[in-house]
């Protein structure tokens, strides 16, 4: 007997957690369940209770949970799969851009384009005051800059200011109408320092051909009439709905304290470096925040350790917002590699200009910025493309591991050239590699405007994937929309194919979708410092869900390329279906 009434205290207290669970708002069942729990296999269902992960198990012991007031969602099927989390974006910019006259990279010959910029301004879409401003375009126009010129420097052009902002971010050009506005003849450009004026095109002359790149760009850029308060903020709610729409709920604003007034590459960041937060709040405010956002903080790669107080203060005037957490900071080690930009910093000098690029972060100092950020309980979010840039970066990190060997989720984004030594590094000091893996391809911009200017030995290990994978690096999943797509099933389909339009980059270094899967749930989960809260399913984590309208494990590559998400779910609640 006193064996016995154990056994039924126990029977009672299975019985009652039964009864607990049996309030399951939502059950998903008959599918094929993808948890992004490591080493788990597929599951067929998951219950949802409270905006959050109940149970993820069979069909039978999932419906077991429903009672009359449960939703059921039968996904015949059908794959379901966490939240789709980015770590690499400008979604609020990206939106912006997407909302006016924008080429979304593509070339068009100099007839074509001028056709299609008048065409774009007499449909109400190229205005910002009274420059016409264009986004999305194409860096292979960058070695065009005197045919540019003859185009828009004539006719109609002679007294329209026009901008063409480069889809990299890092580029632009503007015509002698525009550069008239701004001052910038040739007696400015002999007057700039080697550097500055290295980011400026001119003729021998110094009179300038329109170009700009970095910090000389951003300085035009900036002088665009700025948006509206109403606009921006409808870019905003248009970021939300894009991601939702490819079953992204949750990313990384790698600038999100920066605004349309402020140079991107020479950031100063004050107590009133807001960027885009106000909208993130304001959007939250009305409950229309529907992915967590993790906001980094730019901050001026030659920053010392007590600059960091201000980003302390702008991060304290939005504690407390829904959906919107602070991990840390950003910073810029480099540029960009393409030509004629070629501001990335590289190990073996261009073939062109026998130049390494530009390193932007101080090598003897950069590691005391990242002890500094430890000490905050921050990450450092790095933009490192060239091979020397991601050295310096990792050097930094080391640093401060010697300090403290625990490690901290630090990232370094981009990564579009490695050199092996760097590989088993990322996994010794914890780092996580943000890919932006859309970018392998054989392409204008890796094939022409890149491997005839750097070492055969750099070129082939381009976007690393595979080799930074078998040194044990944690890789996660970016966009940097609007550099490229957001979406990432078209990414996730590119690590595997790499090929493009002028062939396959690097074969040897494609990433099989399994890890791609892992790259945009768990693995992005945890550089944004989120993976006890999103990234997998499992009891207690958010129900931020996705339900998708293919077999991503059986199909091509072309069809995995083409995936469509049916429903998005964030916090157990609708928020994306296509129209019917």
């Amino acid at each position: 007997m006193q064996r016995f009434i154990p056994n039924l205290l126990a029977a009672a207290l299975v019985l009652a957690s039964m009864q607990a669970m049996a309030a399951a708002d939502l059950v998903l069942f008959n599918g094929k369940v993808f948890t992004a729990e490591p080493d788990q296999g597929l599951a067929q269902a998951v219950a949802v209770q409270d905006g959050k992960i109940l149970k993820v198990g069979s069909d039978a012991e999932i419906t077991a949970l429903a009672d009359a007031r449960t939703q059921r969602i039968d996904l015949a099927g059908k794959v379901l799969m966490p939240g789709m989390i980015d770590t690499h974006s400008h979604p609020v910019v990206a939106a912006f851009d997407s909302m006016g006259a924008n080429l979304l990279d593509e070339e068009k010959p100099l007839p074509e384009l001028e056709q299609w910029i008048i065409e774009q301004d007499q449909a109400g879409r190229a205005r910002a005051g009274d420059v016409i401003s264009i986004a999305g375009v194409s860096s292979a126009y960058w070695d065009k800059s005197r045919e540019l010129g003859k185009r828009f420097n004539q006719g109609r052009w002679t007294e329209q200011p026009l901008v063409l902002s480069g889809i990299d971010g890092h580029t632009g050009w503007a015509n002698n109408a525009m550069l008239k506005r701004l001052n910038i003849d040739a007696a400015l450009v002999k007057s700039l320092p080697e550097k500055e004026r290295s980011y400026v095109g001119h003729e021998a002359d110094f009179t300038p051909n329109g170009y700009f790149a970095e910090s000389r760009w951003d300085l035009v850029r900036n002088q665009i009439p700025a948006p509206s308060d109403e606009t921006m903020l409808k870019a905003a709610r248009e970021a939300v709905k894009v991601n939702n729409q490819y079953g992204v709920t949750a990313w990384m604003d790698a600038a999100a304290n920066a605004g349309s007034g402020d140079s991107l590459f020479d950031f100063k960041a004050t107590e009133q470096s807001y960027g885009v937060l106000p909208l993130y709040r304001q959007l939250a405010e009305k409950g229309e925040l529907s992915a967590h956002v993790a906001a980094l903080l730019i901050t001026n790669p030659k920053s010392k350790p007590a600059d960091l107080e201000v980003l302390a203060k702008v991060m304290k005037k939005f504690e407390g917002v829904p959906n919107l957490t602070f991990p840390g900071i950003k910073v810029f080690a480099d540029g960009i590699l393409e030509f004629p930009g070629q501001t990335a910093a590289v190990i073996v000098p261009f073939k062109n200009s026998h130049k390494n690029g530009q390193l932007l972060i101080d090598p003897a100092h950069f590691g005391e910025l990242v002890v500094a950020a430890e000490k905050r309980n921050w990450i450092v979010h790095m933009h490192a493309v060239g091979d020397r840039a991601v050295r310096e970066s990792l050097n930094g990190v080391a640093y401060a591991r010697k300090l403290n060997p625990t490690p901290v989720a630090h990232s370094i984004a981009h990564l579009q050239l490695v050199n092996p030594k760097e590989f088993p590094r990322f996994k010794q000091l914890g780092v996580i590699a943000s890919m932006q893996l859309l970018w392998a391809t054989g392409e204008t911009y890796t094939v022409e405007l890149v491997k005839p200017y750097i070492s055969a030995f750099a070129y082939g290990y381009q976007y690393p994937a595979r080799s930074l994978h078998n040194a044990g690096a944690v890789i996660a999943g970016g966009s940097d929309w609007p550099v490229s797509s957001p979406n990432p099933w078209n990414a996730i389909a590119q690590a595997s194919t790499r090929k493009g339009p002028l062939g396959v980059l690097n074969a040897k270094e494609s990433i099989d979708r399994q890890t791609m899967f892992y790259a945009y749930t768990l693995n992005a989960a945890k550089a944004l410092r989120l993976e006890q809260q999103i990234g997998s399913l499992a009891a207690g984590k958010q129900a931020d869900l996705i339900i998708l309208d293919r077999d991503v494990f059986k199909v091509s590559d072309d069809e995995l390329f083409e995936t469509k998400v049916l429903k998005t779910f964030f916090a157990g609640k609708e928020v994306y279906a296509p129209a019917s």
